[in-house]
């Protein structure tokens, strides 16, 4: 069963509204706010550390579709998923930079 900030509240004791305002108070975002960016994070490290279809990666991080993904992510990062994974990629498997050589090392 998904945990809901109603079923949160009654938990501790308060109305939904009194517990999204001490959250807020708290950490600064609301509640809403602060799980989206959790499903972007894990949408990221899985785009990066996985091949899973961006459909796939959607459902696991609880954001349904791979258009309600892409719509945050644009919203979050200015980019896709896609092309998010693309970068990332190209990053990580760019050769190392040749060492400088040190101006006043032996000649």
């Amino acid at each position: 069963e998904p945990l809901t900030l109603d079923r949160l509240a009654a938990r501790a004791g308060c109305s939904t509204r009194t517990l999204a305002r001490r959250f807020t108070e708290q950490l600064g975002v609301s509640p809403g706010q602060w799980l989206l960016a959790r499903r972007i994070a894990a949408a990221r490290e899985l785009l990066e550390t996985s091949d899973l279809a961006v459909d796939a990666v959607a459902r696991r991080t609880g954001l349904s579709s791979a258009t309600n993904l892409r719509r945050r992510f644009l919203g979050a990062l200015g980019t896709t998923p896609s092309a998010y994974r693309r970068a990332f990629h190209s990053a990580s498997h760019r050769p190392p930079s040749a060492p400088a050589r040190a101006a006043d090392g032996p000649r």
